[in-house]
């Protein structure tokens, strides 16, 4: 028993100091992500020409307006400033369900430059995840997102997900006992 208890107190420790070990504003986005339903993630920067690409034609305000029941943290990520004045040049920010951080290194450089995130990779600008209820449902680590394909992510994680296989008339049945003799 105090083996169990030595070990219950060593993985509580350890879930600590990985909490410790995050940056600020990790503790902040990891803290929002546990908001009950959808939250996404959207890393970038002003100089991106991806990030510029999808500000575009109202891309993002669009989107953000739309997903209303949806909160969306950006993270201004390899920029000293969080380029809010491009996002409002582009209808993004005074939506209720939308905040705005700066991650504190602003390096572009390699071996520099952020490379992970509240322990996950973060290797492309821009990059758009997806919570729901505190869990990872999808990562787009690749590039400029197409807001069809996102909309349907977010529909996807809103939705119940179940491992149950549904029930058919195989296997839902109930099989007659054999009659005896």
């Amino acid at each position: 028993m105090k083996l169990f208890t030595l070990l219950l107190a060593l993985a509580g420790l350890t879930g600590a100091a990985r909490a410790a070990e995050l940056l600020p504003i990790e503790q902040q986005v990891a803290e929002a992500i546990k908001a009950p339903g959808v939250t996404v993630v959207h890393f970038w920067a002003p100089w991106c020409p991806n990030c510029k690409a999808e500000l575009a034609n109202n891309g993002w305000s669009t989107f953000i307006d739309t997903n209303a029941e949806a909160n969306f943290i950006f993270v201004t990520a390899k920029h000293p400033e969080d380029g809010h004045e491009m996002l409002a040049k582009y209808g993004v920010g005074s939506q209720k369900n939308f905040q705005l951080l700066l991650h504190p290194n602003p390096a572009r450089k390699k071996g520099e430059e952020m490379t992970s995130f509240m322990g996950l990779p973060m290797t492309w600008l821009p990059s758009t995840w997806i919570f729901r209820d505190g869990k990872l449902r999808y990562a787009l680590n690749y590039g400029e997102v197409s807001f069809p394909m996102l909309q349907q992510l977010i529909r996807d994680s809103t939705e119940k997900w179940s491992h149950a296989k549904p029930a058919t008339a195989a296997t839902s049945s109930v099989i007659a006992p054999a009659a005896t003799p």
